[in-house]
């Protein structure tokens, strides 16, 4: 109760919002905890059309199935149920009706890998019963813009409305796509530096490793990752590889004031969302919002602020990689390995961050744009980025030795590896592979993927 009248408490200036990146610290790293999460596309068995939210197979039939089996606690908008709750993880509804598992926060993957196994176990079960599967792409491969359904949450049509003012492609990345994202925790202020500098930088390198989104509307599309091509014209004041990280004293007020300069969406009041699309949560801060003159926000505006920032690596109260196309329940576990093991181990910190310090902005710009095309072969200071995942890749394995979690069969975590291992010894993205099946044994039978891709 306390924490609810704390978080409802309006803000009073500008240190409150430095202060709540300052209580995300952990010194003692065996609190450190591993959080993943992933989005798929639902679909129609008999014709593989996109699931709508209303109707006797919808996604609001599947929540309720899955509230009504499995003991989850439904979250309401109004008269919808658009997520649901349990020991700390929840499942919840991107605009176009995008499934998403965020995961709790845990002390291993071995943890991760059974969480992972558990969900989508049971999303079969429900889901199997209401014709519907689910496809790890990073964008749909299939449906217009038009045929893609539209989710009943009121944050989204004021996403929706507010898109194209900013972006060619921000309705694409709401409605046609999905990612795999890892989140991960810091000791201190200076901690959080490195960790947010070596994440950035190495955040194309993961992009090319998970790049898995060459189809759309039935046909190629002439990238390997379509979903980060669609992050280069979304919204320019909120997404990108924040150049600022790498600026000498940076540190969490400086985070605080980006975030205070990106442009608002809305403000939640009493159940309902207010329209403030464009608006400086600054003039918030100050009282002088136009939206809602006088009012001062909440730590939980804040909160809500932060997790409308998209940029390539996002800070809240712990560290969250956003780099990676959505994909098989392989390669869902082998992200969050992938930075747990250059994280969680100081050694392997300083190791990558060896590997990228001498990168300038615009090289870490020229290798954002290129790996959505070129993928591995993506160049950068004379090497590729098959050369730099392969090091990166050998940091982390190193990593994950050093923390020894072991699963009953005394097995550590490097093998959670072993499939961005093969992706890097061939040079081969997941979306070279689909592409070459597409053009050969698919004989450009775009109904296959249905088939490859359905967890």
């Amino acid at each position: 109760m306390a924490e609810t009248k704390e978080r409802a408490r309006p803000i009073e200036n500008h240190a409150e919002l430095v202060e709540h990146f300052e209580r995300g610290c952990k010194p003692d790293p065996t609190t450190w905890r591993i959080g993943t999460e992933h989005e798929k596309f639902g679909f129609h068995v008999s014709d593989h059309s996109p699931v709508p939210y209303e109707g006797p197979f919808g996604i609001r039939q599947l929540l309720n199935g899955l509230a009504e089996k499995y003991g989850y606690e439904r979250v309401m908008e109004g008269e919808n149920v658009i997520a649901l709750k349990k020991d700390g993880a929840s499942i919840s509804l991107e605009p176009g009706g995008q499934f998403e598992l965020s995961g709790a926060p845990l002390e291993h993957l071995h943890q991760t890998c059974s969480e992972v196994g558990v969900h989508l176990s049971q999303l079969r079960e429900v889901a199997g019963n209401l014709g519907i599967a689910f496809l790890g792409l990073g964008v749909s491969p299939q449906w217009s813009l038009e045929e893609t359904p539209i989710m009943p949450k009121g944050r989204y049509v004021i996403m929706r409305n507010y898109m194209p003012k900013v972006g060619r492609l921000g309705r694409q990345m709401m409605f046609r796509s999905c990612t795999v994202q890892a989140n991960l925790d810091y000791a201190s202020e200076n901690d959080m530096r490195k960790k947010m500098r070596v994440s950035l930088a190495l955040q194309p390198i993961v992009t090319a490793l998970f790049a898995n989104s060459p189809f759309m509307e039935g046909r190629p599309n002439g990238f390997l990752s379509y979903r980060a091509q669609i992050w280069t014209d979304t919204d320019p004041d909120r997404t990108g590889m924040l150049p600022f990280v790498f600026d000498e004293g940076f540190g969490f007020e400086q985070y605080a004031d980006y975030a205070l300069d990106v442009p608002m969406y809305f403000v939640y009041r009493n159940g309902k969302y207010i329209d403030v699309a464009g608006q400086s949560f600054r003039d918030f801060l100050a009282g002088r919002l136009p939206g809602l003159p006088g009012e001062k926000p909440t730590l939980t505006d804040w909160e809500d602020h932060l997790s409308t920032i998209f940029p390539e690596v996002r800070l809240k109260t712990y560290i969250e990689q956003r780099g990676a196309d959505a994909g098989p329940w392989s390669r869902l576990c082998a992200l969050p390995a992938f930075w747990a093991g250059i994280f969680y181990c100081d050694a392997a910190l300083e190791a990558a961050w060896s590997l990228v310090k001498c990168w300038t902005a615009e090289d870490r710009e020229a290798l954002r744009r290129s790996v959505g095309v070129l993928g591995l072969k993506a160049p950068i200071r004379g090497m590729t980025a098959r050369d730099v995942a392969q090091q990166a890749l050998a940091i982390s394995r190193q990593g994950l030795k050093g923390r020894a979690r072991l699963n009953a069969s005394g097995d550590d975590e490097t093998h959670f590896l072993t499939e961005l291992d093969d992706i890097v010894a061939t040079g081969l993205t997941p979306a070279e592979r689909l592409l070459e099946r597409w053009r050969t044994d698919w004989k450009g039978d775009m109904t296959k993927v249905f088939e490859a891709c359905a967890y």
